[in-house]
This record gives structure tokens, sequence and C-alpha cells, in this order.
């Protein structure tokens, strides 16, 4: 796992009207600050890639459709520097990932269904402090392909 970047398992309560999804509560060790929640909308097979933010922690968790988040660790300090992780979440696999600042990542909406991401930032957006690339720099070394074992 990249050093920084966790994945914690959220809970869903169900009963006979719905349910309540948890994300992130000001009591978590996780929380840190609040700075804003954002909801990305994806179309299935699009790529949303690749972003870095230089003071931002992100707290994402898919609330409906499935996403393939995929992280890039190019920091000079970090003890995983040069790897890759791919992580699938979905309702069905409820979780939050927690992404540091200085991480690149980017995801894609897999499967037939429209994807809804939801962030709780650390900060507001601030377009000065984000740094982007195209989904397929080759400074990355991952391909967005589909993969079959």
């Amino acid at each position: 796992m990249i050093e920084g970047l966790k994945i914690i398992k959220l809970k869903q309560i169900f009963d006979e009207r719905g349910k309540v999804m948890h994300m992130l509560r000001n009591d978590s060790e996780y929380f840190s600050k609040f700075g804003e929640i954002y909801f990305s909308v994806t179309y299935p097979g699009v790529v949303k890639a690749w972003h870095l933010h230089k003071e931002m922690t992100l707290n994402y968790a898919v609330v409906s459709g499935a996403i393939k988040f995929v992280f890039f660790d190019d920091r000079q300090n970090s003890q995983t520097k040069g790897e890759i992780e791919e992580i699938f979440i979905s309702p069905e696999n409820y979780s939050l990932i927690h992404v540091p600042p200085g991480i690149w990542n980017g995801f894609k909406s897999v499967g037939k269904d429209l994807s809804i991401l939801a962030n709780c930032s650390t900060i507001p957006h601030d377009p000065s402090e984000i740094v982007r690339k195209p989904y397929n720099d080759t400074k990355i070394p991952y391909k967005w392909d589909i993969k079959y074992k």
C-alpha cells in the first residue's frame, strides 16, 4: 500500500425504508478539518486523471456505481516512491479512501451505470494547489485499459 494512503471500511445501516451510508465524522482519526464536500459524477468508461494536490487531503467514498481508483506515488522522500495502487470501490465495497497530499490519483467509472463519488476535502478547491496531467501521460506508468486475468 502506498505510504499514507488508507482504505477504511464504512458502515451502511439498512432498514425497510432504505439505508444510511456513513462517510466521515469530525471525531474520526482520518478527519483533520473541513474544506468542502463535492460530488463527481462520471459516465461509464470515462477516465478522470491525473491530478495531484499539493495541500489538500482527499476523503473519497463512492455512493453510487463503481469506480476504479488508481494512485501513483512520485513523492521524493516516500518509502513507496514509484508504486501504483489500484482500488475498486462501490456501495457493495463501501469504503473511505484517505489520500494525503502529493499522491497522483485518477479514477474510472466501471460497469454500465453512472458513478457518483463524494469527496470531503480538507480545503476548498483552489486551482493554484492542484497539478494536472493527461490520463495517458507516459511519466505515470499506468494504462487505463480493461485488464483480463
